[in-house]
């Protein structure tokens, strides 16, 4: 039987995809959100990326995709596995990328294998995020799982839209240290400077 929070991250995510978005609305916000990641100090920083293919929703990240390859930086994107976990396979701009069964973009196994270890920085999507940097995402766990063992940072785009005060959190859940929306910053490193 499904926890109280179990069910409650289901009636929210069923409430949030049937959120839509204007075209222009969506493209403006894209603009402001990638603009805002490409100037994170930590952005220059990094070296290696793991990415996301943005759907439905979420932001467009092909953009991003290209500007870090343009900043000579290492990009990876993600592939689900049968098992339920994820890898992180090389993306060098003139891979064409196939359709998993979730209907993502993702490279095949041809492409080089990126360890969770020479990643700087893993960019995580989310249906939408809270106050506290926490994400309710599709609801397979991949990333809950490939984020339990990495230890660099992590960094989320969020429409001011789809920023709640609180979301239902479990314990298994790990909020992002950096949420950047079109407006706003959330980051774990302001908080521990105001001692939050």
């Amino acid at each position: 039987m499904p926890s109280t929070i179990t069910a409650e991250k289901a009636a929210l995510r069923k409430s949030v995809k049937n959120i839509s978005l204007a075209e222009k609305e969506k493209r403006e916000s894209d603009t402001l959100l990638l603009r805002r990641f490409l100037a994170l100090p930590q952005v220059a920083e990094s070296a290696s990326f793991l990415l996301y293919y943005g759907v439905g929703s979420e932001p467009d990240t092909a953009p991003l995709l290209k500007a870090l390859l343009s900043q000579g930086k290492e990009v990876a994107l993600p592939r689900c596995l049968p098992d339920g976990g994820m890898e992180a396979r090389r993306y060098q701009g003139q891979v064409r990328l196939v359709s998993n069964a979730f209907g993502i973009p993702e490279p095949d196994e041809a492409c080089p294998l990126v360890s969770r270890e020479a990643l700087s920085l893993i960019l995580v999507p989310g249906l939408c995020f809270d106050e506290n940097r926490f994400r309710l995402g599709h609801g397979g766990g991949y990333y809950d799982r490939y984020l339990d063992r990495f230890d660099r940072l992590t960094v989320a785009l969020c429409r001011d839209r789809f920023l709640f005060p609180t979301l239902p959190v479990e314990s298994h859940d790990r909020p992002v240290d950096v949420l950047l929306t079109e407006t706003r910053c959330l980051s774990l490193f302001e908080q521990a400077k105001s001692g939050a």
